[in-house]
């Protein structure tokens, strides 16, 4: 009778101990798959990152902050853009001459630096709809007699490296003696004029006027200049060109870019 007893006791506790794992395994199979269901949830959200390249030592357009964040008319433009377009936009600096190659090589997704949609840059990458025409500009100390082209035989002049100013003096050389001084920064330009080392700095027409009033400098117009306006860059064939043209005619249209120029001074010249 005992025996009888134990070997039922050991049956019902043998058959609670499988029933037990039997269920840890399902609640463990169960946990698997909510997590890889969360997982997945997580992936459907996150939203794709668009990589803007810029060069940021070119204010109004692009700058830094006194706290260092990036600012400019460039860059709300891209805020706009990449909002739009439901992308998340990341930033990254550096130098103009370097920002077609960050394109070739796909370190980033497209570039906006003030950058004009030339001829020979479009050999290498494509354009969008053009946002901003501002011009050149020679800009000068305050007591200079440099006032014309003419002005500019056998002085120093300044540009910035792969700038269209820099395929803009190049040509101007051929008909007025000057010597050339490229420089990788905008900032440079300034601070080698104030020095004495160049003569004269050559730059986008809203930039220098900007730069003659903070740092009471001088400064005339270029009249031979006929460049193209500003445009965002895409490695060729890229298909985000089309949706930001799309998103940048609206912006014309609807007074959006309007807006931007008229809050960075670029509606004054």
């Amino acid at each position: 009778m005992l025996k009888k007893g134990m070997v039922l006791f050991l049956s019902i506790f043998l058959l609670g101990v499988l029933a037990a794992c039997g269920t840890s395994d399902n609640q463990a199979n169960a946990s698997k798959d909510s997590n890889s269901e969360e997982a997945g949830n997580e992936d459907t959200k996150e939203i794709d990152t668009l990589t803007l390249g810029t060069s940021a030592d070119f204010p109004p357009f692009e700058s830094f902050s006194v706290e260092g964040e990036f600012e400019g008319f460039d860059i709300d433009l891209a805020h706009l853009i990449a909002e739009e377009l439901g992308y998340e936009l990341q930033i990254k600096d550096m130098k103009f001459d370097g920002l077609i190659g960050a394109l070739q090589s796909d370190r980033v997704d497209m570039v906006m630096a003030g950058m004009s949609a030339t001829e020979k840059r479009q050999k290498n990458v494509d354009f969008s709809t053009e946002y901003h025409y501002s011009g050149e500009m020679f800009v000068t100390g305050k007591d200079s007699e440099i006032q014309s082209l003419e002005d500019l035989e056998g002085k120093k002049v300044g540009v910035q490296l792969g700038t269209i100013q820099q395929e803009g003096a190049e040509t101007l050389q051929e008909d007025y003696d000057f010597e050339l001084q490229p420089m990788d920064e905008a900032t440079y330009l300034i601070q080698e004029l104030k020095t004495g080392r160049i003569d004269v700095a050559y730059m986008d027409k809203t930039v220098a006027e900007g730069f003659i009033e903070e740092q009471d400098l001088a400064g005339f117009d270029d009249p031979t200049t006929s460049s193209p306006g500003m445009a965002v860059a895409f490695p060729k064939d890229s298909e985000l060109e089309g949706d930001v043209s799309a998103v940048i005619d609206q912006f014309l249209e609807d007074g959006t870019i309007a807006e931007l120029e008229a809050k960075w001074g670029l509606d004054e010249e």
